[in-house]
């Protein structure tokens, strides 16, 4: 018998391996950057970076409904001094990402969310790739700024590539967040991934909604690195 949990990740799965087999494109859509206004950052503001790919950057929807801009609202409403920084990019990988984070890194983060991995496996790019992209990301950050609060969020792909692929693409998250001592999400879209009414028709980016969900997923680890 399969649970309910384990149901929803299989109909995830499936989702994004019909859409993945159907257009490449579709992956994890390519669509220029949202470019966030780091100059609005008041120097005694901490700020939150999230860095990804579509998913972080909200494609489909306003950059104010997707999970990076919901946060700021939830902060604004707790009266926190935090500024949340939108580095998500549209069909970015771990190699793009570890050439374009130093653009990000002129501000310090207080807390640094690395979102990113997921258009990697759905290229069948080396596992060994992705991780010692993902462990370079984050010896960056602590380069350069060593008190910086770091968070992974884990991301699963479909079996297309191959089950043992595919599993072993979910283990890199945990093993690079066990290595590098950092806060792991274990799976960003809990309860989002596989169910239709929280998805965008191509099945992979959620819908506002969707999204909503997914700040509760992420608030908690957030919430913990707050001083």
């Amino acid at each position: 018998m399969i649970s309910s949990k384990n149901l929803i990740i299989l109909l995830f799965i499936s989702s994004i391996s019909l859409i993945s087999c159907n257009s490449e494109k579709k992956e994890l859509a390519k669509t220029p950057v949202q470019e966030t206004d780091t100059l609005t950052v008041q120097s005694d503001q901490k700020i939150i970076l999230f860095f990804g790919n579509s998913l972080t950057a909200g494609y489909g929807i306003d950059q104010e409904d997707a999970f990076a801009g919901l946060t700021q609202l939830r902060i604004d409403s707790l009266g926190l001094d935090y500024k949340v920084i939108n580095g998500g990019l549209s069909g970015e990988t771990t190699a793009g990402g570890l050439s374009r984070l130093d653009w990000f890194l002129e501000d310090k983060p207080d807390i640094f969310v690395l979102e990113l991995g997921g258009n990697d496996g759905l290229r069948g790019i080396a596992l060994s790739e992705t991780k010692s992209n993902l462990l370079a990301m984050v010896d960056k950050v602590r380069a350069k700024f060593p008190e910086t609060k770091i968070i992974l969020a884990g991301m699963q792909i479909p079996p297309n590539m191959g089950q043992e692929y595919s599993n072993e693409f979910k283990e890199i998250y945990p093993a690079v967040a066990k290595e590098k001592n950092v806060t792991l999400i274990p799976f960003l879209l809990e309860n989002v991934g596989g169910i239709p009414e929280l998805n965008l028709p191509d099945g992979i980016h959620p819908t506002e909604q969707g999204h909503k969900i997914v700040l509760e997923t992420i608030w908690p680890y957030i919430e913990q690195e707050f001083n």
